[in-house]
């Protein structure tokens, strides 16, 4: 009986024994599972806490670069009218305030206009907010008033257009604000509708969820959100869109290490500039420092109490309360916020009756950040390129200020887009493309540029990169080469336009013809240019040389390589209308070489001054026979090719100017210039088929109407020091008197002018016969 105890027990002992192995391993299975998924979370976790610091610690934002036209500087006597100026002012996003009540109002009365501009920092200086008033009369500005100081002021700077942005892959536009400058109404609106308890919770609030909860069951639909700003910021800044339960967790996750690595002000901050609050086209705005610009013209500092509700009911959701496209329902959130800030103690309640009682107020969509110009903006992304990395210009928020003149610009596209559509009219004038530079003549400022008859879209940019033959432009170059030699050329020297034959290196004979298949006989050097005779031009040049007239090319600008063949001479060069600019350009400055330029200025975020584009100019050919072709080109417009100019234009406006056609009239140039602008002209087609136009019929036609509205100086031409002015018979090229028939005066370089005169001229009297005739009896 004790052995059978004995077994008994044993059984029990060792099923005991059994049982604890098997408890053993279940608590040890729970704490590796447990462990491991402590591990995994902690990583996990760990992992959250690196991404959110880089981007948080790091740059947070990649903020285009804002590209600048050249700012309007008023004055007294500036020809512009108040139409015209309360036009700028809307491209600007002003709106209209009786009150001017804040930055970016004016108010017009009859002929007086009142601005209030806004503060804006140039490359230059800080220009504050001013307060004037404009007077216009018939002629342009009469006056400008500062009607805080109560004087008369002589001139101020508006604020630029901006004309475009460079962006970054995602295509995402904002104003960075600091916490410091946002409206106190702000804040308290947001705290109100967004997140009331921002302050006291730890990133995630279960008492803003049931509250929201119970708000949406009484309204019947959604009211109000459950999600802090911390979580609003999450999800914007580091997650996507998508709904699921995985975001959800990530977000508050991240909602929590957010709130344990930073400081309430410093979420607050950023959740200022990242919110999404709107899409302006393909960009996305993002911050209430640019939605307050996009949605009312305005900085964010200078809104009212109405408007700010207006941006705060966006954050819910901007498409759904977008005020341009549904209005009643942007008014009734607004409302909506307005009422909980009055409910929290933020406003009085005549404050809120007040503001529900104003209107929106939104501007209407200008598309602020659209490239309006594509193919000014191709040419200043190309000059920065050279300074600058694809990166840094779509994500530093730089500030590039160009030299574009928007009412040139604007003027320019409706001229080419106007004139070819009557030049197609013509036989053979089909698909007509064109091309047009347009500089400021005393500093090589590109004012304006046209790549294509429409410059609304993107595209081929034929300004900058058609490579076209030039023809007759390069004319000028060959006589710029000879007059360099005053011993052997002059103004007057006779040539001879008769056929000619030029032996080619592989045995094939040149035998160039007038465009009028006519020879000339001998005719003076200026009438063989002013009528651009062609057989005169290559004996000329033949004479100088080619590699001389290629010196002077590149001399004038131009650094692509040309062929060194004769038929260089008459323009089997082929350049593109940027290249023919930069040579005009040299001519306009009278020798003086000047490089043509989009960028003033480029600035930092920050307001660092990054970079300048100063004016230099350097002497690149002989000022004094510039000043001989300028005066050449003068009697072109006048009786040669450019002569149909002075049916819009006074008789003694002194226009410069070159046509150019090419082979079968495939090409139609024009280069001219007045007192104030050099504008270039390419007309022609893009299959490089025969357009049936000279440069005379084509590209001076939409020259001359373009030239007509920008253009008020005339040309005044300055002789060096060395030019000497002589009268000349025409019939023999010999010194005259002024009282010869027909005879003209002609600058010469000291030296050069005939010393032969004409049978005509009343000869001077020598100083050894006066002193006899002095000396002898009246009567001798």
């Amino acid at each position: 009986m004790a052995e059978r105890g004995k077994r008994r027990g044993s059984r029990y002992t060792t099923k005991r024994m059994s049982n604890k192995p098997r408890s053993h391993w279940f608590r040890n299975t729970v704490l590796i599972l447990f462990a491991g998924f402590t591990f995994v979370l902690l990583s996990y976790l760990g992992y959250l806490d690196y991404n959110i610091r880089k981007q948080f610690e790091g740059k947070r934002w990649a903020i285009p670069a804002r590209v600048y036209a050249n700012p309007v500087e008023l004055y007294d006597g500036y020809n512009l009218t108040e139409t015209k100026f309360e036009e700028l002012l809307q491209v600007l996003h002003y709106r209209q305030d009786a009150r001017l009540s804040s930055e970016g109002t004016y108010f017009k009365k009859g002929y007086d206009i009142s601005v209030k501009t806004r503060n804006f920092t140039f490359w230059d200086q800080q220009q504050p907010s001013s307060l004037i008033r404009l007077n216009f009369t018939g002629s342009g500005i009469s006056r400008i008033t500062d009607l805080k100081e109560a004087k008369d002021i002589a001139i101020i700077r508006m604020d630029p257009v901006q004309i475009g942005s460079f962006y970054p892959t995602i295509k995402e536009d904002r104003i960075l604000i600091k916490l410091k400058d946002a409206p106190d109404a702000l804040i308290k609106g947001l705290l109100a509708t967004e997140d009331r308890d921002f302050y006291q919770h730890f990133g995630i609030s279960f008492r803003a969820i049931a509250r929201a909860v119970w708000a949406n069951l009484i309204a019947g639909g959604i009211v109000q959100g459950g999600s802090t700003i911390t979580q609003q910021l999450v999800k914007n800044f580091y997650l996507t869109s998508e709904r699921s339960l995985t975001r959800k967790v990530n977000e508050v996750f991240m909602a929590l290490i957010l709130e344990y690595r930073y400081s309430k002000n410093e979420i607050l901050e950023a959740y200022l500039n990242e919110v999404y609050l709107g899409q302006d086209v393909g960009s996305a705005v993002h911050g209430f420092g640019l939605a307050s610009e996009f949605y009312f013209g305005s900085s964010l500092k200078d809104l009212p109490l109405e408007q700010i509700a207006s941006l705060v009911a966006l954050v819910r959701g901007p498409s759904f309360y977008d005020p341009r496209r549904y209005p009643d329902r942007a008014l009734q959130r607004r409302n909506l916020v307005l009422n909980e800030m009055e409910t929290e103690g933020y406003i009085t309640e005549k404050q809120a009756d007040d503001a529900k009682a104003k209107p929106l107020n939104v501007i209407a969509n200008t598309h602020r950040s659209v490239n309006r110009y594509p193919g000014f903006l191709d040419l200043v992304k190309r000059q920065l390129s050279q300074e600058y990395r694809e990166e840094d210009l779509t994500s530093q928020g730089l500030r590039i200020f160009t030299t574009l003149d928007t009412v040139i610009q604007n003027k320019l596209e409706q001229t080419v887009a106007a004139k070819l559509n009557q030049l197609e009219k013509l036989p053979k004038a089909k698909n007509l493309e064109a091309a047009v530079v347009v500089t400021r003549r005393d500093s090589g400022e590109i004012a304006a540029l046209a790549s294509s008859r429409d410059n609304s879209a993107a595209g081929f940019n034929r300004a900058l990169d058609a490579v076209r033959p030039i023809g007759s432009l390069i004319k000028p170059i060959v006589y710029l080469t000879a007059l360099e030699y005053p011993n052997r050329y002059t103004i007057t020297t006779p040539v001879s336009d008769t056929a000619i034959m030029v032996k080619g290196q592989n045995g094939t004979d040149w035998r160039p013809k007038n465009y009028d298949h006519k020879e000339h006989g001998n005719i003076g050097l200026h009438t063989a240019l002013a009528h651009s005779y062609n057989l005169a031009t290559v004996r000329i040049g033949m004479d100088v040389g080619v590699a001389r007239t290629a010196k002077t090319l590149r001399n004038m600008g131009v650094t692509r390589a040309v062929d060194l063949f004769p038929s260089l001479f008459l323009g089997a060069v082929q350049l593109t209308p940027i290249e023919v600019t930069q040579m005009y350009q040299t001519l306009a400055g009278d020798g003086f070489s000047t490089p043509l330029k989009g960028i003033r200025a480029v600035v930092a975020a920050d307001g660092e001054h990054l970079q300048s584009y100063p004016f230099t100019v350097k002497q690149a050919v002989d000022p004094s026979a510039a000043y001989i072709v300028n005066t050449i080109l003068q009697e072109a417009m006048h009786e040669g090719t450019g002569r149909s100019a002075y049916s819009y234009f006074p008789r003694d406006y002194g226009l410069v100017g070159k046509t150019g056609t090419t082979n079968d009239s495939k090409d139609s140039w024009f280069a001219g210039y007045s007192g104030d602008y050099l504008s270039v002209v390419w007309v022609g087609r893009d299959d490089n088929k025969p357009a049936g136009l000279t440069g005379a019929s084509g590209a001076l036609q939409v020259w001359i109407p373009l030239m007509r509205q920008i253009s008020s100086q005339p040309v005044n031409l300055i002789p060096p020091d060395n030019i000497q002015m002589a009268w000349i018979d025409p019939a023999n090229g010999l010194l005259a008197s002024q009282t010869c028939p027909g005879a003209r005066q002609y600058p010469y370089i000291a030296g050069s002018a005939p010393i032969a005169y004409s049978p005509c001229a009343e000869l001077p009297v020598s100083p050894i016969k006066s002193w006899l005739n002095d000396l002898l009896p009246n009567d001798f």
